[in-house]
């Protein structure tokens, strides 16, 4: 019987990570899942094994954390190691201001998980894909990268940088036979929002008043896509909006 293939996805515990978590699960992968809550992650495996036996390892690391990426990734075992799918998932936004009122700490936690983040996690997988002579590469953007948006200053930067990682990965995998996508959504109703806002719930939810946006399950179900595309197939980037939000300054309420 055919191995499984084997997907490893950072943020895994919420949101986007989460969703693609399941609907991968559920598509015949095992999972190597990855975020910096212990008890959710060893909730998602018990979930995951249980309804959709399948394999899943939980590592309890922070992507800005070099030395716990490198450890965690390097100490895989053997039967881990071959690694079929990345999904750089793990990013956030923090605040909301114009840049000469920016919180400079707000800027350093966006560049460290948003920048720095992806390139560690890649860093320390992409070797194993090259060793196998093949994989897919999945990073989770957004349109702030290609569009910028009044205060989003800082994250729109760190998504341009993704944008341009994305690309420029594409060129380097390319004679070792790794594919490289970027999906990039618009307006999405996850914990974003709660976090840019640390923690206002109310000021968050306001984010999304008199539109229906996209939720974490319809860019799960994009990655999934993009992953099960045939060998000669790769997609290189999806913009992914509500209908409601034709860019990241265009939105009709009602």
């Amino acid at each position: 019987m055919a191995q499984q293939k084997i997907a490893l996805i950072t943020g895994a515990t919420s949101g986007i990570g989460r969703a693609a978590a399941q609907t991968l699960a559920q598509n015949g992968f095992d999972l190597i899942i990855t975020g910096r809550r212990q008890e959710r992650l060893a909730a998602i495996r018990e979930e995951l094994e249980r309804d959709c036996k399948c394999r899943v390892l939980p590592l309890c690391f922070d992507v800005r954390q070099r030395t716990e990426v490198e450890q965690a990734i390097g100490s895989l075992p053997q039967d881990w190691r071959a690694i079929d799918v990345l999904v750089n998932n793990a990013g956030l936004a923090v605040g909301l201001e114009h840049l000469h009122e920016g919180q400079i700490d707000d800027w350093e936690r966006m560049i460290d998980t948003n920048i720095k983040g992806v390139l560690y996690t890649t860093r320390c997988v992409a070797p194993l894909m090259v060793e196998r002579g093949g994989g897919h590469i999945v990073n989770i953007g957004s349109i702030a990268g290609t569009q910028v948006y009044e205060n989003g200053n800082v994250y729109c930067a760190t998504k341009h940088a993704m944008h341009a990682l994305s690309q420029g990965m594409r060129q380097d995998m390319l004679k070792h036979n790794i594919r490289v996508s970027e999906v990039r959504p618009g307006l999405l109703e996850t914990e974003f929002s709660i976090v840019r806002f640390k923690g206002d719930t109310a000021r968050a939810s306001r984010t999304y008043d008199g539109l229906t946006p996209l939720y974490a399950n319809d860019i799960a179900e994009a990655i999934l896509f993009v992953v099960t595309r045939p060998a000669h197939v790769c997609i290189n980037d999806i913009e992914i909006t509500p209908t409601a939000q034709a860019s990241s300054g265009l939105v009709f309420r009602q």
